[in-house]
Order: structure tokens, then C-alpha cells, then sequence
């Protein structure tokens, strides 16, 4: 994908809930995958730590989306006990797609379904601007960490 391609179907419903919430903000679509922090950080030119990784979690059996800090991995038991449950795991990709609509490492912040419990990392304050993906693996997208919050009405807790 070039600069003038189309936004993927997925990516240009992410656009119109941005929009929708007032956010202006503009997605860039990728020439390649952007499905790590690494690989983002990389193709962006932040550091890792700046990109805000939308992972799907099964928290006592029901799907959260908790947005960290490419700068670290979660810690399930400090995950756990931020968002007050008793098992929390990886949530397996054909939940990931039935709960957001979206593919593993292309996983937006907004554009679900029907909106997520979501949490964001505390280190993601951190950072004047974080880069999250835009509803396909190729795209990404800048925003604020007040505008992440305003977004997604996520709590914000430790995740490491």
C-alpha cells in the first residue's frame, strides 16, 4: 500500500468513529505490517515505547481491550489485580475478530462491534504522541493520551 491508496474497509470505519468523536486526527497507511511495537516503531520512527498496543484480553471470560506501551510487555497478574479479576488470559485471535472486527496486529483502539471495557497503560502518559493501529495491519494512526482516554472511556491502570 502507497501513499493515495485507499484506507482498508476496516481503517475507514475507525475514521468515522474518530469523527464521529471529534478526534483529528489522519491514518497512514504502512508500505508493510506494523503488527509489533517493534516493527511499528520502526516503520513510524518513534520509539517503541510511544506505540500504544491494542491487545485483547479474556478477563474472567469476558473480552477487554487494555492499550499498553510498546515500551513493555503486560503482566497478566499486575493486569489482573488493575482491573480487579481473577483470571485473565490472551484472548485467542477468533475472539479478537468477533470482539473488534479486527485482525490480530491491525487491532484499533475504536471501530468495534459494540464498545469494549477498556484499560490504558499508565506509561502511555508518558509520550506527547502514541501511535495505535487503525483497524488493519497496515495502518496506523497519532493521538494524544487524552485523546486515547476520550476515545475509548478507558480506565487507566498499571499493566507492568
Amino acid at each position: 500500500m502507497s501513499e493515495g491508496t485507499p484506507l482498508p474497509e476496516r481503517s475507514r470505519l475507525v475514521r468515522q468513529h474518530l469523527r464521529d468523536a471529534g478526534v483529528d486526527t489522519e491514518i497512514r497507511v504502512l508500505p508493510d505490517s506494523a503488527r509489533t511495537a517493534a516493527e511499528a516503531a520502526a516503520a513510524i520512527g518513534c520509539p517503541p515505547a510511544a506505540i500504544a498496543n491494542s491487545l485483547v484480553f479474556l478477563a474472567d471470560g469476558v473480552p477487554v481491550l487494555v492499550m499498553t506501551s510498546g515500551g513493555h510487555r503486560a503482566d497478566i497478574d499486575a493486569l489482573a489485580a488493575s482491573i480487579g479479576a481473577t483470571v485473565v488470559t490472551m484472548a485467542p485471535a477468533a475472539v479478537v475478530r468477533s470482539a473488534t472486527g479486527q485482525a490480530i496486529g491491525g487491532v484499533a483502539p475504536v471501530g468495534h462491534p459494540a464498545p469494549l471495557r477498556t484499560f490504558l497503560d499508565e506509561a502511555l502518559r508518558d509520550h506527547d504522541e502514541l501511535w495505535a493501529a487503525a483497524g488493519h495491519p497496515h495502518t496506523v494512526m497519532p493521538l494524544t493520551f487524552d485523546e486515547l482516554l476520550q476515545l475509548t472511556g478507558g480506565t487507566v491502570i498499571a499493566v507492568a
